[in-house]
């Protein structure tokens, strides 16, 4: 198998407070986090790691959370070096850190910039301070427009808003006023996904009252999107919104079942070799990972057997909205091309999938709508 593009993920994984719908790997440290000690360990992690990417050029670097805005303009720069220095980075390579509104002030945005960050991610969530102080968020929407506009002052002209919809007691309208809050602040992409009530969370276990039904939820979705694509914002993921030439290269990398290398608490990496593709993962817990990555004892790759590897490449490629080509099928899983319509035969009958005239297969209406069920027609032993 030919190797696909690379990419780095680092995960950063304190916040100040854990949102009650957040099931990411994250943890509460406050002022008590070891900074320091864990970027030694991501350092020696990735020292590691990289052999795995041998003379592999990356692509792009994300810097996740957790929220990695809590680490200052110096620490990022010195896992940044660090990186550049065990790694060959393209020289356009997209590095993208995450932060949130309230906590930029942990550094100007302007030595983010400096220390090589060129796109940054600004988990807004909404623009109602109402709906922000019941999904647990410790800023306002007068952060949220104070944040963008010093990354705009300092530089930064690749920015991501993230917007949720589908939020407790929120209507139509009201989810269209954040997006059309969200654009007047001109991002170059918007991430506006569903809240899910995902097991392990506060609000799984005890769901907040005024959640939209089925139908509701249904039509905020539908009504936004012709309100983003009035504005020029070209949907190419289930969530994923951007201007022209302003996609998110690392996620785009996910979705195409490219191979991605990760450091960190938690952190789940991929990489294709002539024998296969492998996987590996890291200790959830940050103290435990920092004890483990210091002793040498990080996790071997494991093989990924040929149907879950085909399952896992439909997992992600069924999210675009263009789907995917039978050529990138076939490299990305080692497969033969011919094979697809045989397994695209019981999607394709139920009408959740097409072939197109460019061999290009992508998801119906119907198979975006429900997209889960799309999904599960390609799960090992279902064909």
């Amino acid at each position: 198998m030919n190797a696909p593009p690379l990419s780095l993920y680092a995960h950063l994984p304190w916040c100040v407070r854990k949102c009650p719908y957040c099931d990411f790997n994250s943890h509460t440290a406050g002022e008590d986090a070891p900074r320091q000690r864990y970027l030694d360990a991501l350092l020696l992690d990735l020292e590691r790691a990289a052999d795995d990417a041998g003379d592999r050029t990356v692509e792009t670097v994300f810097l996740g959370g957790g929220t990695p805005s809590l680490f200052t303009p110096e620490e990022i720069a010195r896992l940044l070096a660090g990186i550049s220095e065990r790694l060959s980075l393209a020289a356009n390579a997209e590095i993208t850190m995450e932060a949130n509104p309230g906590t930029v002030e942990c550094g100007d945005p302007a030595g983010y910039r400096e220390a090589g960050v060129n796109r940054l991610s600004i988990g807004a969530q909404s623009f109602s301070d109402e709906h922000l102080e019941r999904l647990g968020r410790i800023h306002t929407s007068a952060d949220i427009r104070r944040a963008v506009g010093e990354t705009r002052a300092a530089g930064f002209d690749n920015i991501n808003l993230d917007l949720m919809h589908g939020l407790p007691g929120q209507d139509v309208g009201a989810a269209l006023e954040d997006l059309r809050s969200a654009m007047e602040l001109g991002p170059a992409h918007i991430s506006w996904y569903q809240l899910t009530l995902e097991p392990n969370t506060v609000f799984f276990a005890r769901p907040p009252a005024g959640m939209p039904d089925e139908d509701a939820a249904y039509s905020i979705q539908d009504q936004g999107q012709v309100l983003l694509a009035s504005q020029g914002f070209v949907q190419y993921e289930v969530s994923a919104y951007a201007r022209a030439d302003k996609m998110c290269r690392h996620n785009r990398n996910y979705w195409e079942f490219g191979d991605y290398l990760a450091i960190g608490a938690g952190a789940h990496g991929k990489i294709t070799r002539s024998d296969g593709v492998f996987r590996y993962v890291r200790p959830a817990n940050p103290l435990q990972y920092m004890k483990t990555v210091e002793a040498g004892e990080c996790g071997e790759l494991q093989p990924v057997g040929t149907e879950e590897v085909v399952f896992e490449f439909m997992l992600n490629a069924l999210r675009l909205v263009n789907g995917f080509s039978e050529r990138l099928f076939s490299e990305r899983t080692g497969r033969d091309s011919a094979e697809i319509e045989r397994m695209m035969g019981p999607a394709t009958e139920k009408g959740l999938i097409r072939r197109d005239d460019d061999a290009c297969w992508r998801p119906t209406a119907l198979g975006r709508r429900f997209l889960n069920d799309l999904q599960a027609e390609f799960l090992p032993g279902q064909r």
